[in-house]
């Protein structure tokens, strides 16, 4: 948890640098994560679609689901469904004000936000690094998806 948006760059630095992990980030063109301050830091940023050869990358969620610790990723250039699924580490920033209780109390603010027959056209729900056991029964961390998440909540009082 983070006072301000301010302290977002700092934050993924510290998390990158404290996992041993490159100081490399890559993210879309959303305009909440392109204001903040990362020319504080020593991270190394690209912007766009990840080709999978990006092992680390930095979205905003749409929201968060309180009751199963789910984020709600909306599809769309500000943060490409590539950066969900492709590099091997992935930081979400949330912000407190965007978190809801339940999945109907999210659904309801999609379609408020994006108007009946507008939704986007891809909604990714994540609550976790990826992780399956179907071969086996041996845990495997990164089998569709990142092996590490970090959630980032903006708690702007």
């Amino acid at each position: 948890v983070v006072a301000s948006a301010t302290d977002v760059p700092g934050e993924a630095a510290r998390w990158l640098r404290d996992n041993n992990l490159p100081a490399t980030l890559r993210m879309g063109e959303d305009l909440r994560l392109k204001a903040m301050p990362w020319r504080e830091t020593a991270l190394d940023l690209s912007t766009g679609v990840s080709d999978g050869r990006d092992l680390n990358a930095i979205s905003h969620a749409f929201s968060g689901v309180a009751e199963t610790g789910t984020l709600i990723m909306t599809s769309g250039p500000e943060n490409p469904t590539t950066l969900n699924f492709l590099p091997d580490n992935h930081i979400v920033v949330v912000s407190a004000a965007d978190l809801e209780g339940d999945y109907e109390s999210v659904f309801d603010r999609l379609r408020a936000t994006f108007g009946k027959d507008l939704m986007p056209r891809t909604v990714n729900m994540i609550t976790g690094p990826s992780r399956s056991a179907d071969i086996g029964q041996i845990m495997l961390l990164g089998a569709h998806g990142p092996r590490k998440l970090h959630v980032v909540i903006i708690d702007a009082g």
